[in-house]
């Protein structure tokens, strides 16, 4: 074992041997100790920021970088091999077979997600690993069920989405604190892969999650040209590209491009984190009240001026926009519901890239055709770079619109509970993706539900039919709603769905909603406890 490291869990022999290596734990440890000061530093001015937001100083343009802003000179690096052409990237977490499936797919590009998509138990963040070098690899083939998985001759780029800045990870200790979070899913697979990468054309590509300042964005840019160094390897290899998925980044889109300039890939619009921030960061704002989350689209002025600001931006800086994810997917057992739904998508696809955005995310395999045709029909080349879209004009006021038309009906109050209850339940089983009602689920939709309910009953917000939501008509909703969630999420377990009833039920009568649920769950979170019987066989 390193010296100062900690292992709170337990691991099976051939985790410790494969991946929980001492270089791979060293270099964690290195990590650790260089940047958690400033990881803790960042943190904190986070909720500086939002008591400033809660005494009613409005979000702005940060006036010292103002000169950043305005010098057009400065571009990022180009990009990468494998990220030239992105016009479709499909996400998941780094499940076996998903992986595969993923890589697989006909996309561009597959995100592997250790964060919203994924609940992580030690088990799935280290067989995720596993799965990860074994795809780099072309060791990833397996048979499960009588069923072979293959990986095919030309899968789709890997980027990595490594988890937020404001989770620990609790069960690796160094030097007696927790590590983060991010960093450990970050240096246990630069560690394995980085220079396998470049050897095989491509290299370490990552999404980062969830920032709210551009001193977020150094922070990482600094491990990058630290991580690099340990391992030998030239600088600016790594690519990032940033998801704008909290509302003070959107006011700081060119500053985090300007600091990961050379490392950067891009910016994409993370919608449903984005509308959670929203939500949060206005939290004292009666005027920020918003109606049912299927009202909250991408064409109310709030959205829709964040996402011309971003194209703007990273256009201006030579790099790509990245479009968002549509939630719905396919229903198999209703042609019409079906066609119903991939019409949705295709339009959310033609507006994204008319809007001019260089690609989109999907969810499910089977979307990449319908997406991939509106791309190859409006997007001729590689990417849209010289869209500048110079016309765009995007103050202060348009990212903080009041104007969302929509109602706030029982329905939509229902639907929040049932992806609260269902969505939690299963995060702390161990799963961190689930489909509700044809739309997949994951932490940051799971996020609107909670929050919503909040907003509504602090607010005294009123349905469509007069009557006030009050903390009372949500316990009857969702005491209501409880037990049909098997239904919804088959396999959770009872006492798993009394802590998230519980916890709904407490977060409505809070004065502020917490941070983070994931944050709150992790204590109840599945430990890897069988591990060795979780662990996958084949790839040992």
């Amino acid at each position: 074992m390193v010296q100062g490291v900690q292992i709170l869990t337990k691991v099976a022999p051939k985790a410790q041997e494969e991946i929980l290596t001492d270089g791979a734990l060293a270099f964690l440890a290195a990590l650790h100790r260089t940047f958690e000061k400033t990881r803790q530093n960042l943190l904190i001015a986070r909720y500086d920021a939002q008591r400033r937001y809660d005494s009613g100083v409005p979000l702005d343009f940060a006036p010292e970088t103002a000169a950043i802003r305005a010098d057009p000179t400065w571009h990022c690096a180009p990009p990468a091999p494998g990220l030239e052409d992105r016009r479709v990237e499909i996400t998941g977490p780094p499940e076996r077979k998903m992986v595969i499936n993923a890589l697989n797919s006909g996309a561009k590009t597959f995100m592997a997600d250790f964060e919203d998509s994924n609940a992580p138990t030690f088990a799935n963040l280290i067989n995720g690993q596993v799965n990860l070098r074994d795809a780099i690899r072309r060791e990833i083939d397996f048979e499960s069920g009588g069923k072979s998985y293959k990986l095919s001759q030309n899968p789709a780029a890997l980027i990595v989405r490594p988890r937020g800045w404001h989770l620990d990870e609790t069960r690796v200790i160094v030097d007696n604190s927790p590590v983060s979070g991010s960093l450990f899913d970050f240096a246990l697979y630069f560690y394995h892969n980085a220079k396998e990468l470049v050897k095989r054309g491509s290299g370490p590509y990552f999404y980062l999650p969830k920032m709210e300042h551009y001193l977020e964005a150094r922070l990482w840019n600094d491990v990058f040209l630290f991580s690099q160094s340990y391992i030998g390897m030239p600088h600016n290899t790594i690519r990032g590209t940033v998801l704008i998925e909290t509302l003070p980044a959107a006011f700081q889109m060119e500053e985090i491009l300007f600091e990961l300039r050379n490392h950067s890939s891009g910016l994409n619009c993370g919608r449903w984190d984005y509308i959670f921030s929203a939500i949060k960061k206005r939290r004292a704002d009666r005027s920020a009240v918003l109606p049912d989350r299927k009202d909250v689209s991408m064409t109310v002025p709030f959205m829709d001026a964040y996402v011309r600001l971003l194209i703007q931006t990273c256009h201006r800086r030579k790099v790509a926009a990245m479009g968002g994810m549509s939630a719905q997917i396919p229903i198999k057992d209703d042609p019409k519901a079906n066609e119903v739904a991939m019409e949705k998508v295709r339009l959310d696809k033609l507006r994204e890239v008319t809007a001019g955005h260089d690609g989109t995310w999907i969810a499910h395999p089977l979307i990449n055709q319908i997406a991939r045709k509106v791309f190859d029909e409006h997007m001729l080349g590689p990417n849209q770079y010289h869209i500048r879209r110079e016309e765009v004009k995007v103050a202060a006021a348009d990212l903080l619109s009041s104007d969302v038309p929509g109602k706030i009906t029982e329905a939509g109050v229902r639907s929040n509970v049932d992806v609260g209850l269902a969505y939690s339940t299963s995060w702390i089983g161990g799963n961190g993706c689930i489909p509700v009602n044809y739309l997949m689920e994951d932490a940051a939709t799971a996020e609107i539900s909670r929050v919503q309910l909040w907003q509504w009953v602090k607010h005294g917000a009123r349905l469509d039919t007069g009557e006030l939501i009050t903390v009372e008509f949500v316990d009857r909703i969702i005491a209501e709603q409880a037990p049909g969630i098997k239904k919804i999420a088959p396999g959770i377990k009872d006492e798993h769905l009394k802590i998230t009833t519980a916890y709904l039920k407490s977060q409505i009568r809070q004065q502020w909603p917490s941070e983070f649920l994931t944050s709150d769950l992790m204590p109840y979170l599945t430990m890897a406890d069988g591990v060795e019987e979780k662990w996958h066989r084949s790839s040992l």
